[in-house]
């Protein structure tokens, strides 16, 4: 192709072009990211993302927010954590924060209480919450707790036996009302003997009953059956018993507990969850309720009790609403011999599965000239929420939505930690030891073998 000047001239006009037109994408580009903010998590788990449940909380969130964290001048650390606040800026346009260094600003510091690097302090309708993680599940939690009117009190029955909210060991539940105090609510030991229980009161109250070892006197049970005529809503927590306790609750709650303990006999799920005993049961799939509609994981549940309604021919007036949380598979059933030795299905003294572990029941009554809707959940289990137990699967997760259900906090989303799949690799020991082989022999042997094949083709050459 000859070359012109008219050729020339064209070619220069056309770098003119492609020049003006790359710098207007540009700058087009640069305004776009000023006026717009588009970003993609890809991370396993969306860690680098706010959850849908707190983006629902921060929309449910009607007045501004400002938050205080006092921070040192690491510029590392203080780019961090503006990374997690303007996650919450981009979802609530009035959600202010600045990241402050206590030893510049002291008089703020001591009006906000600050003793420590790495507090934080968040103002909400001119109440204020402190926290010393600045994580997604501490900070969300606290947005939750600033936003509840008043806390909701949680009546533990004591002096029975039953298990100590205080008490740290394996058996106790001091765990569970730690992260229940996260959360906003009041955990409280009630005695029945000198302790009356509300009856009518603009408080939020879910009485909560345990597995009782000793039992309940005419008057105590008296005071929950007046409770739970009053519209009072409960959480009753019963492990298995040959001689179940308080058969008038269990007539006003018109339920039944299933003679024995439930079994299953599924040997590869017990393979896959590593459970070393039968009585040990996995709850896989949830029946669908507000409850367990977000549970994905799995809940264990130990030494457990069925529960089923009570027959319908008894009591055709029944007012409860039943509805199945918790249901064992098809292989498990209810074993009524002792679980300790050998055992196996026996027709006509076990009950077969699939049973219910936990169940949810409303109705509707008359209090003071008022229908409300009155809340039970009985759950066949105590061990699942002890402090040994409660970071096993989603058995936190499940009962705290449980309790919020029960306190009727269903506006209130509970905020749990995210977990990235993606951190660990589970081997089997057969699977260990072949990588180790190749690693150590097979890899080696390979190299060597082609720097011996390299080797004798350049001799031969």
């Amino acid at each position: 192709m000859q070359i012109t000047h008219k050729s020339r001239l064209h070619y220069r006009i056309q770098y003119i072009v492609f020049i003006a037109l790359l710098t207007a994408c540009t700058l087009f580009a640069g305004w776009l990211s000023n006026k717009h903010n588009v970003r993609s998590d890809w991370t396993a788990g969306k860690r680098h993302s706010l959850s849908q449940e707190t983006i629902q909380l921060l929309q449910q969130l009607s007045s501004p927010v400002k938050l205080r964290s006092y921070q040192t001048t690491d510029p590392a650390l203080n780019q961090a954590i503006n990374e997690i606040l303007q996650r919450y800026k981009n979802n609530k346009d009035d959600f202010e924060f600045a990241i402050i260094n206590p030893e510049i600003f002291i008089e703020q510091a001591k009006a906000d209480g600050i003793q420590q690097y790495g507090q934080t302090v968040i103002e909400y309708q001119g109440k204020l919450e402190k926290i010393s993680n600045l994580n997604e599940e501490s900070l969300s939690n606290a947005l939750l707790r600033l936003q509840r009117n008043q806390k909701p009190n949680l009546l533990f029955v004591s002096n029975h036996g039953e298990r100590d909210i205080l008490d740290s060991s394996s058996a106790g539940y001091s765990l569970l009302t730690n992260q229940l105090s996260g959360k906003g609510f009041n955990s409280l030991q009630i005695n029945l003997l000198k302790d009356t229980l509300p009856l009518a009161s603009t408080e939020k109250n879910v009485l909560i009953l345990g597995s009782a070892q000793h039992p309940f006197i005419p008057s105590e049970q008296q005071k929950i059956l007046d409770y739970l005529d009053a519209g009072g809503n409960l959480l009753w927590l019963q492990d298995p018993r040959k001689d179940m306790p308080m058969q008038k609750i269990q007539s006003a709650l018109n339920i039944v507990f299933i003679n024995g303990t439930i079994v299953d006999n599924n040997p590869e799920v017990s393979r896959m969850l590593q459970l070393d005993h039968a009585a040990i049961i996995p709850v896989l799939e949830y029946k669908l309720h507000p409850i367990t509609q977000k549970m994905q994981n799995f809940t264990l549940f130990t030494v457990a009790t069925g529960i089923k309604g009570a027959d319908a021919d008894a009591d055709t007036s029944n007012p409860w609403i039943l509805s199945d949380l918790l249901i064992s598979s098809n292989n498990s059933w209810s074993e009524t011999e002792n679980i300790a030795s050998d055992f196996s299905f026996t027709p006509g003294s076990d009950t077969p599965g699939p049973l219910s572990i936990g169940i949810a029941q409303q109705r509707q009554i008359k209090n003071q000239d008022s229908l409300i809707a009155q809340r039970v959940v009985v759950i066949g289990d105590t061990d699942f929420v002890t402090n040994g137990n409660l970071g096993k699967g989603a058995n936190l997760d499940f009962i705290i939505k449980t309790i919020t259900w029960l306190a009727e906090d269903d506006q209130f989303i509970s905020i749990t930690p995210k977990t990235a799949p993606d951190l660990t690799l589970s081997l089997s020991a057969t699977y260990t030891s072949i990588i180790g082989i190749f690693f150590l022999i097979g890899l080696p042997v390979i190299l060597f073998s082609s720097g011996a094949y390299i080797w004798f083709n350049r001799r031969k050459q």
